[in-house]
Formats: C-alpha cells, sequence, structure tokens
C-alpha cells in the first residue's frame, strides 16, 4: 500500500492515496472501525463500475484516466472482514460524467477522500434475500457493568 497521507481528529479522517494505488483495497486497508465515506476527488484509470439490475452487477470498464469528481459510501464489517460500499462519479478528457457502483481502480497521481468516522456506531453487512450485504448501523454498548 502507498498510503501517502492520512490525518484524523476521531472524528473526521482525510486521506491522500499516490499513483498507482489500488483505491478498492486502500479503502478495505484503512484502520477504522467503520465510517461513512463523504468526499472524493482526483484521477483513475482501469476503473470498474457496478450497475446493480436486481440479481447481479452489470460492470462497466473505463481504462483510460477519469477524473474522479465525487465519492460517497460506506466502510463497514462483515463475518469475512472489512467491506467498502461505494458509488463514484467520475469525467472523461471530453466531460462526459458516468458514474456507479466502485468495483475497482487505480489512483492516477492522486485521490484525496474525506471520511467521517463514526464512533459509538458499529456498522455491520449482513448477507440478505437479495444478494446484497445490508447495512445494519447499531449503537455499540460499554462495556463495563
Amino acid at each position: 500500500m502507498i498510503l501517502v497521507i492520512q490525518a484524523t481528529n476521531g472524528r473526521e479522517a482525510v486521506v491522500r492515496l499516490a499513483d498507482g494505488e489500488d483505491l478498492m483495497g486502500a479503502l478495505q486497508a484503512m484502520a477504522v472501525d467503520g465510517a461513512v465515506i463523504v468526499s472524493g476527488i482526483g484521477v483513475v484509470r482501469s476503473l470498474r463500475l457496478g450497475f446493480w439490475n436486481g440479481t447481479a452487477y452489470e460492470e462497466t470498464r473505463i481504462d483510460d484516466p477519469a477524473e474522479l469528481l465525487s465519492m460517497q459510501g460506506t466502510l463497514a464489517t462483515s463475518v469475512d472482514g472489512r467491506v467498502v460500499h461505494c458509488h463514484v462519479s467520475v469525467a472523461s478528457h471530453d466531460g462526459f460524467a458516468r458514474g456507479g457502483h466502485l468495483l475497482g481502480a487505480t489512483v492516477v497521481n492522486t485521490a484525496e477522500i474525506g471520511l467521517l468516522l463514526v464512533p459509538g456506531i458499529r456498522l455491520t453487512r449482513c448477507a440478505e434475500p437479495t444478494g446484497l450485504s445490508g447495512l445494519v448501523p447499531s449503537a455499540e454498548r460499554d462495556a463495563g457493568p
């Protein structure tokens, strides 16, 4: 992982990723128990977007560099580890925008990501009958008596 800068005040975090970084891998590796992705800008290539058709993700690839215009989503846990659920919008060199569920991307030059940390709230993903992994937020209980 090529994480360049990460700073937090305990409630928010700002992360900058470097050229060549696997965007999804970096998000999955972040040392946070749960977070809401509130922003993301930069440039990506080898982008894989998904559209949920009700039974599966239909994948669209954008191999050329594209401006990362926005990111929103969550970082949660599941029985299988950390789950990133993120949607992005990007613009190609001609200005046309595309968007969808982030399946994968490689950072070009930089990506700047803002996270809202959620202390006291557990974000868990659980399998649902739709085939998706649903978010289950819950208040964490104190361990004391």
